[in-house]
């Protein structure tokens, strides 16, 4: 009977990883190769921990120049609890 079920788990394993290759080809056609170029790298970076110099040296001129304003522009906008925690406790100070 295990043998069934074997036969059957790796029958269900093979069907999932033809569905995942269909999807992959299905997005890379969608894509345009530099568009599919920026998503590789974008992985290979959060994969092997490149530094942003790396970043900036693998896309041309202007587009790592638009990499780093993203970058500014998403520190900004991401709320800092610190100074959040840092206004209660002045608050609580001044009571």
């Amino acid at each position: 009977m295990s043998v069934h079920k074997d036969a059957y788990r790796q029958f269900q394993d093979e069907l999932a990883a033809l569905d995942r290759d269909q999807e992959r080809k299905r997005k890379a056609s969608i894509e345009s190769p530099m568009e599919r170029a920026r998503r590789e790298f974008l992985e290979l970076r959060e994969r092997h921990g490149l530094s942003v110099a790396d970043v900036i040296a693998f896309f041309p001129e202007e587009e790592g120049i638009a990499y780093l304003q993203s970058l500014i522009a998403a520190a900004e906008s991401r709320p800092t609890t610190v100074r959040k925690r840092g206004a209660k406790r002045s608050e609580k100070g001044e009571d």
